[in-house]
């Protein structure tokens, strides 16, 4: 690790000064990104405590919604749907992702109270947060891409829409996102807007964002020609929702994250505590993606709303039954019948197959 300059000026009102000072071609030693990155919880911390704390909670709640939705969908879509359509394949790969990412917060928290300044222990969050934001914008666009295809122009994309090369696709982009995660990471502040840091803006964050738009643009012509089906225009509607909410994903939870990387290089001479809110806000804002992303499962197949209700019904089935059976065992033991017949025809034909208590 490069040995640290005499503090300066910058060192009480900005405690990552190396960053502002690289961007100013100050003699400063050259750092990775990910060394930065690692250093912004205890610097939020240490200049705005109470913001440090809500942002913990949202993240919190992320956590656990995100848990707990993305687990159901997983669940879903590996064990409940039967026809693994290169669709289902690249959703069951965005839902990994964004399990990835929430579980990389209770490492975040344990390397903040128990292992401060430890570079290798804060590594599983850093990646795990950029990885599921490279791979999450990655594998919507992969989604939004195969909708199109298959909605739009069926026969000749039938050959690319085959779940081996779904899954040949889904290794390209787990490389592809790791590949470019590592060369972010691996950016070294210097004496310069870094180019790298535009160029990996442009193919991972701005291309994909105009593939899904133009994608939306033709859904919706095609919506617009006369003759069509009641089936196929309800298809296309349901393609070009699901299109739009990509859109409403990436503006809401990437485009922040991307849009301050760009304007920190442009503008180096921001208030580093100003940069360093924002830097907080869309970290968080990208982490919602875990939460939003389930809303995406929902037009993917048309069964899987029908598939989440129908575990619902089954749960609670099953907990009026078990409930009928504890007030079939209490009423056996009652002083008469009248509470069997009250239980319902299902407890009562059980009761009498069960005959009475010995």
């Amino acid at each position: 690790m490069p040995s640290e300059s005499p503090p300066g000026p910058w060192a009480v009102v900005a405690p990552n000064a190396t960053v502002v000072a690289a961007w100013t071609n100050t003699s400063v030693p050259e750092k990775a990104l990910f060394y930065l990155f690692a250093q912004l919880d205890e610097e939020l911390h240490s200049a705005f405590p109470g913001l440090w704390l809500a942002l913990m909670v949202v993240h919190s709640v992320i956590f656990l919604v995100g848990l707990v939705l993305n687990g159901l969908a997983l669940y879903v879509f590996c064990c409940r749907t039967q026809a693994k359509t290169p669709s289902v394949i690249y959703t069951i790969n965005l839902v990994v992702t964004d399990l990835l990412v929430g579980l990389s917060l209770p490492t975040r928290f344990v390397v903040f109270y128990s292992a401060q300044g430890c570079l290798r222990c804060a590594f599983p969050h850093v990646l795990g947060y950029f990885l599921n934001m490279h791979c999450s914008i990655l594998f919507l666009t992969c989604i939004c891409v195969d909708r199109y295809l298959a909605i739009v122009q069926p026969d000749g994309s039938h050959r690319w829409r085959q779940p081996a090369c779904a899954r040949a696709v889904c290794a390209c982009v787990w490389l592809a996102a790791g590949a470019v995660t590592l060369s972010v990471l691996g950016v070294t502040t210097g004496g310069r807007p870094c180019c790298r840091v535009f160029v990996l803006t442009v193919l991972e964050f701005l291309l994909p964002l105009l593939v899904i738009s133009v994608f939306t643009g033709r859904i919706m012509c095609a919506l617009s020609r006369p003759g069509l089906l009641r089936q196929g225009r309800q298809r296309r509607m349901r393609a070009m929702q699901l299109l739009l909410t990509v859109l409403v994903i990436f503006f809401v939870c990437f485009t922040p994250f991307h849009a301050r990387q760009v304007t920190v290089a442009l503008w180096p001479s921001m208030p580093h505590h100003t940069s360093l809110v924002i830097y907080h806000v869309a970290v968080t804002l990208s982490s919602l993606n875990s939460c939003m992303d389930p809303i995406v499962y929902c037009f993917v197949t048309s069964g899987f709303q029908a598939t989440v209700r129908g575990l619902f019904h089954r749960h609670r089935a099953q907990c009026e039954a078990s409930g009928n059976m504890v007030g079939v065992h209490k009423s056996s033991k009652g002083p008469g019948p009248h509470h069997i017949l009250s239980t319902g025809p299902q407890a009562l034909a059980q009761a009498l197959a069960n005959g009475p208590d010995p």
